[in-house]
């Protein structure tokens, strides 16, 4: 997983062959009526009736192939603006983005992705077999990849321009909301109708878990926070990105005070001192386990001290763990936060 630190802004041909061999045959039937016909009218003679079947043939033959060339690519805007001719259905993509898990939820495998990011995640077998293209991205890795394809989920205009000259190339908001980004993905990836099916699928089941949460006696006034640490001692409210945009979603838990203005600012995450915790810490607290090892030991501390054991979240039992690498903002994780989520809230 990225540094938290480091990211705070941030062929398929048709039947073009098929139409045109019916569409000869549509010609040639046309002229043989044209011949049976001709006692009556007068026939046209057999040099002039091949010549004009030729032409229709050609023609249809030229039409058929300009919708083949048509269909294998179209237009796309995306995301900072850039109008750019992809693949209809492109078979070689290069992924580049902090939401890998999205584009294995789809069920495709990307050529290349971001490969410091997946260690530790719930989509890292999906991942083992795939290409590193490299943190910040290689121009010249995409290259060996041959991509037909390549989506970036980054705004660096210098970094676009090397990448455009190896593929068609797409810039990709990781900080839109999961469901555009999935809907966003299967209309660059061909997939529209499975990605929509993703998404209302999706929206179901949340719906049936927070049911579910309630049913087992959780408040709908309840309020929950995110917390994580980072190595230096550096205490973290995480505010819109990986769990709390489930635990916020429709039907889910509040947002205290703090928290809420904090998110009205539109931040990922915050960082505060640990005096200014209980401002922040919800009827709810939620903690992602770092991976450093200095950085647990920070966190060990913090809470055996004094401020955090007299959090009413604590006193109340009402503390939850996440390991930090589970817990992402992608599709392939939430659907496993999604899971784990009642489970955990049942043992408290």
């Amino acid at each position: 997983m990225m540094n938290i630190a480091q990211k705070n802004t941030g062929h398929r041909r048709s039947n073009g062959s098929k139409l045109a061999a019916l569409a000869i045959a549509a010609v040639l039937a046309l002229t043989a009526c044209g011949e049976s016909n001709g006692s009556n009218q007068g026939a046209a003679s057999p040099s002039a009736s091949s010549t004009a079947s030729s032409s229709a043939a050609a023609e249809a033959t030229s039409s058929a192939s300009a919708q083949a060339d048509e269909a294998a690519t179209r237009m796309f805007k995306d995301w900072t603006g850039h109008e750019v001719e992809i693949p209809t259905h492109p078979q070689r993509v290069i992924f580049h983005s902090d939401t890998t898990g999205d584009i294995f939820a789809l069920g495709v495998t990307p050529v290349g992705i971001l490969k410091d990011n997946t260690p530790g995640t719930v989509f890292e077998e999906q991942a083992a077999s795939v290409e590193d293209a490299g943190f910040p991205i290689s121009a010249e890795k995409a290259l060996q990849l041959q991509p037909d394809l390549i989506v970036f989920g980054n705004s660096d205009e210098a970094v676009y321009e090397q990448l455009s000259k190896v593929a068609p190339t797409v810039t990709f908001d990781s900080f839109a909301s999961m469901e555009d980004r999935v809907a966003t993905l299967g209309e660059l990836l061909g997939k529209q109708e499975e990605a929509a099916a993703w998404v209302a699928q999706y929206k179901e089941q949340e719906a049936a878990m927070w049911k579910a949460i309630r049913e087992s006696g959780v408040g709908e006034n309840e309020t929950a926070s995110v917390v994580t640490m980072y190595p230096g001692n550096r205490l973290f409210v995480m505010l819109a990105a990986g769990l709390p945009q489930l635990l916020y979603s429709e039907g889910g838990f509040k947002q205290n005070e703090m928290v809420e203005s904090s998110m009205k600012e539109e931040l990922g995450f915050l960082e505060i001192s640990a005096e200014k915790l209980p401002d922040y810490a919800g009827d709810r607290l939620f903690v992602l386990t770092p991976v450093a090892e200095d950085a647990q030991n920070e966190m060990s501390e913090l809470m055996s001290g004094a401020v955090w054991k007299g959090l009413p979240a604590v006193k109340n039992g009402y503390v939850y763990e996440f390991p930090i690498l589970t817990a992402g903002s992608d599709a392939s994780s939430r659907l496993w936060l999604m899971e784990e989520l009642p489970k955990v809230l049942a043992n408290r």
